[in-house]
């Protein structure tokens, strides 16, 4: 057992130091380049098909898809793999809705983040202050998530202590997204979505053979779990309370149509290079996330007898252990590279939209704006002239989007010393206060022309109010989840004062450039 962990532990550290390189390699090449901005935060809006598709998966997969979520599975069986093959859509959906009106304006207003967008949309700082803080805030909540999982992933199969893991994990993941901006993310991102989507298969393989094949897996089952295959008693002799009809609907709120809430695949619509590669990204994208999700939900229903009798402390502990204790050194630690490659693309994505906002929203269109031209006060983006007509400021981005990503990083790794349980519930939160924040602003400022900045605010605020109070205090009936009370009410207010305050519209030629 010692040499696996050793095989593995080498795997992974390779695997490890390949993204860091590619930070570093990019870093190099695209040094010196004069739109700083466009190049780090959009990779200058050129991602093929491929690359696009796998970034989009690799974004909106995490830990809790390959550990979480499969774990959940092998408690609860196939009700849970149902909920989750609501999944497959993501990318389709993201592109479908958002893609091209989202490449088209923010071309128009030469735009690098979500952001970029509401404040052109709305014309209003304090939707920019609001929603900032609030991607701020969640991103963290899920990156905490993710690094507890990298952390417990290496911990798990190496054997080497929790906080040694989470410094190695946290490091890499940090170095290589600063260095290397949205190049290396979308890169890496491109690397990860292929390993992960053989590990799937390599799983599924191992997991079959070992149980002697799926009729003797569904016989072992059927005995030590019965009613895996429908909604009712899961294991243990536990009743599946957050199976109940009214929590299965609003799960595919939550992780269907809500997507398209979701800031950090939203702004990959702003990066790609033409028509053609979004519609190739529908079709790769599909097909892999669905590889993805009901594979790895599938093994981690069909992983029960392997796991009836180990006594694991936690769900997100069902996968790791498997994969030690049934799968040869080499297999183990190329599958094991799947969850560690689906956690590195979710962190690095909230990574570099969050140093995007504060370098953006904060430093240049606030704190240097305002020292150089300290009698503007509207709420125009700015930082692309500045960074042109001031180059002592514009010298220090770079130094400073480092800075930001390095201190989010290493805050996030300090919170995440002492974890919670279950990472698939906290990434759920983080997805639904995320969803809270920025669904109506995203759709309705897409394609409602009466939306302003008050029916924005109004709806950002009475959503997040919403989802954080039945969040804690459940009495929502039928195990409906907070998120669709907090976008039914987020979407009446937000129609409700957009329709009240009509004659406020934004000014007609940004109008123009939004429609």
């Amino acid at each position: 057992m010692q040499s696996k962990h050793l095989i593995v532990l080498a795997i992974l550290s390779a695997y490890l130091l390949i993204n860091l390189g590619i930070g570093i390699y990019i870093n190099r090449k695209t040094e010196g380049e004069e739109n700083f901005l466009s190049s780090y935060f959009v990779g200058s809006r050129g991602m093929g098909g491929l690359v696009l598709a796998m970034t989009l998966v690799a974004t909106y997969t995490s830990a809790s898809s390959f550990l979480g979520g499969p774990g959940l599975a092998s408690t609860f069986g196939l009700s849970q793999s149902w909920i989750a093959g609501v999944q497959i859509g993501a990318t389709f959906l993201t592109l479908g809705v958002l893609g091209k009106k989202f490449a088209l304006i923010s071309r128009r207003i030469q735009g690098v983040t979500i952001s970029d967008y509401l404040r052109a949309r709305y014309q209003s700082g304090a939707v920019v202050v609001l929603c900032g803080l609030a991607l701020v805030v969640f991103f963290i909540t899920q990156m905490i998530g993710q690094f507890i999982g990298g952390a417990t992933l290496i911990q798990t199969v190496t054997g080497v202590p929790y906080w040694a893991g989470l410094l190695l994990f946290g490091a890499v993941v940090v170095l290589y997204t600063a260095f290397g901006g949205f190049r290396a993310v979308v890169l890496t991102d491109t690397l990860q979505g292929i390993v992960m989507t053989c590990g799937t298969f390599l799983m599924l393989f191992f997991i079959i053979r070992q149980c002697g094949g799926m009729e003797d897996i569904v016989n072992q089952l059927n005995v030590s779990n019965p009613g895996w295959d429908l909604m009712g008693k899961g294991a243990y002799g536990k009743d599946i309370a957050v199976l109940q009809p009214g929590y299965m609907v609003s799960y595919w709120v939550l992780v269907g149509i809500a997507v398209l809430g979701l800031p950090q695949t939203a702004v990959r619509c702003m990066g790609f290079k033409d028509t053609r590669s979004m519609h190739r990204a529908i079709i790769y994208g599909t097909v892999v996330i669905g590889i993805l999700m009901i594979g790895m939900h599938l093994a981690g229903t069909l992983a029960y007898p392997l796991v009836e009798n180990a006594n694991l402390a936690s769900t997100d502990q069902v996968i790791p252990y498997v994969v030690m204790k049934y799968m040869p050194g080499w297999a183990a630690g190329f599958f094991l590279a799947a969850p560690l490659a689906a956690v590195m693309s979710t962190v690095d994505s909230l990574l570099i939209l969050s140093s995007a906002t504060i370098l953006k929203d904060l430093y240049l269109n606030y704190i240097v704006k305002r020292k150089v031209c300290p009698e503007a006060e509207d709420v125009r983006d700015v930082s692309s002239e500045l960074m042109k007509t001031h180059p002592a400021a514009a010298a220090n981005v770079p130094k400073i989007s480092f800075g930001i990503t390095a201190v989010i990083g290493i805050l996030t790794c300090l919170i995440a010393l002492n974890p919670p349980d279950v990472i698939a519930w906290i990434n759920l939160f983080a997805f639904g206060g995320l969803e809270a924040t920025f669904f109506w602003p995203i759709i309705g400022g897409l394609y409602w022309r009466k939306g302003n900045s008050k029916a924005c605010l109004a709806s950002t605020t009475v959503g997040l109010i919403t989802f954080v109070f039945f969040n804690r205090v459940k009495i929502l009936p039928l195990g409906i989840h907070e998120i669709v009370a907090a976008l039914v009410l987020g979407g009446i207010v937000y129609f409700a004062v957009g329709s009240a305050t009509a004659q406020e519209v934004p000014d007609e030629d940004m109008l123009e450039k939004c429609f």
